[in-house]
């Protein structure tokens, strides 16, 4: 398993010469379980079929039955399933001691592709005491890691890892160095499983490495380490993996096999990455080898992929709606879940070229399931009616369905925050915020306006990247819905072991529900996240202003003095902003020039007319308090002319900085002062606070390590991290 092509030379070296029925019988035994793993499922078959033959003529019978297992799960790979469940029984039945132990072994992960997940988990049970008496520590943790994948699917990552934790150590201590790396990938799923993405990452990272010194491709790493990149809303980061992983695969083989699930994962991950033209061009290639490899469902589900992508580049012909219209029918009739996703593309298709009645078939079916379910979906149906209404002219109808929209796509990402669903909810809950905010602008209602981008906001800052700590049955629950639902994410299963598997997850999502409807004090989702009247209170004397971007429309909405008033600025300045941050870059690392200081402050002036407009003049004199979009969190807000001698917060939401400020520290508080290393200060911002904070921790001048850092920061209650030119220690708003 860790050394297969010496394995393999080996074994036809000997084969080469004159061995005996037995010795024969071991080598082809060998070569078939190489050619298994390697996808040549036919000449494995060929190879354990002569095994087992001369293993009847070398007279010992526990040589016949170990081949005839191998045999049978090699059968049970090509589809043949009952015959090589009958092999199997054959084979538990002539095997006793460590031999019945891998048998059994065998047999389990049969009876696990088929679903039948309790047999599996009763012939573990049986096997582990056979290979524990026998002393073959090997084969007892190839039994662990396996059982701990029936824990995954039972929906118990605890078990699980510690199942993994216990295999792990005994491929060390064997020098199982390939499964030694599985294991220590399997612990990253178990924290993906979690929610805590950067342990998920440290873990995948250290696999890889442990692969490359190995020499040995596994694409699931790739398509793991995509999931949690897409997850942590790293989309480009994860199309770079996915790509990466392509140019290092063999196109031969099983790896052949994973080849499409690569190019898939890389179309949906350069799609999430707003990259259209190379999505398509991707799930081309998928699309072709999942024909060829005759994986309909997942034929489909790419022909679905290329459709999205073509209308993502700005395609709304007829060929496109009909094609649309095919796929959504496919994946009906196949009981597939995206059918709601082609339909709603079909609809945005058809209202694009104003097919209203065309448009409201498509909707409606994809409105269908929107009380019922679970909540991604849910969120997808309600954008369907929300787009139906929205057509029709029915504001009511249109608001509504917005808000239980968002409110579906808050409860997804409490339930499964660490998926890689999380880049497709925030892409379609991008769009309900849209339209309320649409609605809000065309009432002149800037309060409203107002609401609905906080709303928005909230809401895709709600994800968790790390593990809840308060409610441990609640935490518990969450971890065995991931669990499940990531393995319903294979679409390569049996019916019966999909099914065994929907029905876990029906039952976990209600479990979860009803579990957070008893929690003290618990609301709807979406209910109390901002009150305007809060916000005048905490702000006092200084303004607020939040920009706001409405189908490429820059506006700005300006709070101050209890009052809330709209400026509309125009296109939005993507070019000026990028200009300042070229012009700062050539300051910060060119010589310095004698009108240097008049370029800063005419980009300054461009600046702030572009991004701020006639908001500028209605800023007062108090502190402000900057919401921006994602795009412009690293605009330097301060070298505009209006802000340039002012304490200026800049903050993701409203909402956010409200929590913050009115956040109480606790009794016993730990403070962490941290600087940045390579600051042409020196620090200089932290030494203002040491004797504010006397016995605080201090990190800096690049001699912490993360871990050191993130051990100071853990519990903390005040972290001012000085980056040159980004805060202000003395800032009373920071």
């Amino acid at each position: 398993m860790s050394r297969p092509n010496d394995a393999l030379l080996a074994a036809r070296s000997l084969l080469a010469g004159q061995p005996s029925p037995y010795d024969a019988s071991l080598a082809h035994h060998a070569i078939g379980i190489v050619l298994r793993d390697r996808g040549d499922l036919r000449a494995a078959i060929t190879e354990l079929r002569r095994g087992m033959r001369l293993a009847r003529a070398s007279g010992k019978p526990e040589r016949e039955a170990d081949v005839q297992a191998t045999l049978g799960t090699a059968l049970a790979w090509t589809g043949r399933s009952r015959q090589g469940l009958a092999a199997l029984d054959r084979a538990v039945e002539a095997s006793r001691g460590g031999p019945a132990g891998r048998t059994l072994m065998r047999r389990a992960t049969i009876r696990y592709e088929l679903g039948q997940f309790r047999e599996a988990h009763d012939d573990l049970s049986r096997s582990l005491p056979f290979l524990r008496r026998a002393g073959d520590r090997v084969w007892e943790a190839r039994s662990l890691m396996f059982r701990a994948h029936i824990f995954f699917a039972f929906g118990l990552p605890r078990r699980a890892a510690a199942d993994i934790a216990q295999a792990e150590q005994l491929f060390a201590v064997t020098g199982q160095e390939r499964e030694y790396a599985v294991a220590r990938h399997d612990r990253g799923l178990v924290a993906l499983i979690r929610g805590d993405l950067p342990e998920a990452l440290t873990y995948f990272d250290e696999a890889a490495n442990r692969y490359e010194a190995l020499g040995v491709t596994n694409p699931d790493l790739a398509l793991d380490r995509c999931s949690a990149l897409l997850a942590a809303g790293l989309a480009g980061e994860a199309a770079q993996e996915t790509e990466t992983a392509l140019s290092q695969v063999s196109h031969e083989g099983k790896t052949a096999y994973r080849t499409a699930d690569l190019l898939f994962a890389a179309a949906t991950a350069a799609l999430a990455a707003n990259d259209p033209a190379k999505a398509r061009g991707l799930v081309r290639q998928a699309h072709r080898l999942f024909r060829t490899q005759g994986r309909t469902l997942q034929e489909t589900r790419a022909s679905l992929v290329l459709a999205e992508a073509r209308y993502a580049a700005g395609e709304h012909s007829p060929a496109l709606l009909r094609y649309a219209e095919e796929v959504a029918a496919r994946l009906e009739a196949s009981r597939a879940g995206e059918a709601m996703q082609a339909h709603l593309l079909a609809g945005r298709i058809a209202l694009s070229r104003r097919s209203v009645t065309q448009a409201a078939l498509h909707l409606e079916r994809a409105a269908r399931s929107r009380r019922r379910g679970p909540p991604l979906p849910r969120s997808v149906a309600w954008l369907a009616r929300a787009l139906q209404a929205d057509a029709q002219g029915n504001a009511r109808a249109t608001v509504a369905a917005c808000a239980r929209g968002l409110d579906a796509l808050e409860e997804h990402q409490m339930r499964l925050g660490a998926t890689e669903l999380r880049a497709y909810g925030t892409a379609h809950g991008a769009e309900l915020a849209t339209l309320a905010q649409r609605d809000a602008l065309r009432r002149g209602d800037v309060r409203r306006l107002l609401f609905w981008s906080e709303r928005w906001r909230a809401t895709a800052l709600a994800a968790r990247s790390t593990p809840l700590r308060g409610d441990k049955e609640l935490t518990a629950e969450l971890e065995a819905l991931r669990s499940v639902s990531r393995l319903l994410r294979d679409t390569e299963m049996t019916a019966s072991r999909r099914n065994a598997l929907e029905r876990e997850r029906r039952r976990l999502e209600a479990a979860v529900q009803a579990r957070t409807r008893r929690l003290p004090g618990s609301h709807e989702p979406g209910e109390g996240q901002f009150n305007l009247d809060e916000l005048f209170d905490e702000l006092g004397p200084a303004t607020l202003i939040e920009l706001v971007t409405v189908d490429g429309v820059l506006h700005v909405v300006v709070v101050a003095g209890r009052r809330v008033r709209l400026h509309t600025v125009g296109s939005v300045p993507e070019r000026e902003v990028q200009l300042n941050r070229f012009a700062l870059r050539r300051l910060a690392h060119g010589r310095r020039q004698p009108g240097d200081e008049i370029v800063l402050k005419y980009r300054g002036a461009a600046l702030e007319a572009a991004l701020l407009g006639g908001a500028a003049a209605e800023l007062g004199d108090g502190p402000v308090v900057v919401i921006p979009p994602a795009r412009f969190r690293a605009v330097p807000w301060t070298l505009m002319p209006s802000l340039h001698d002012r304490a200026v917060t800049v903050a993701p939401s409203a909402s956010a900085w409200l929590r913050a400020r009115r956040m109480r520290p606790p009794s016993r508080r730990r403070v962490a002062l941290v600087t940045g290393p390579g600051l042409a200060t020196k620090g200089a911002e932290i030494e203002p606070l040491v004797s504010r904070y006397p016995g605080a921790t201090l990190l800096g001048h690049g001699n912490a390590t993360a871990g050191q850092v993130l051990t100071a920061l853990d519990g903390a209650w005040l972290a001012h991290i000085a980056a040159h030119g980004t805060f202000r220690a003395d800032n009373p708003m920071f």
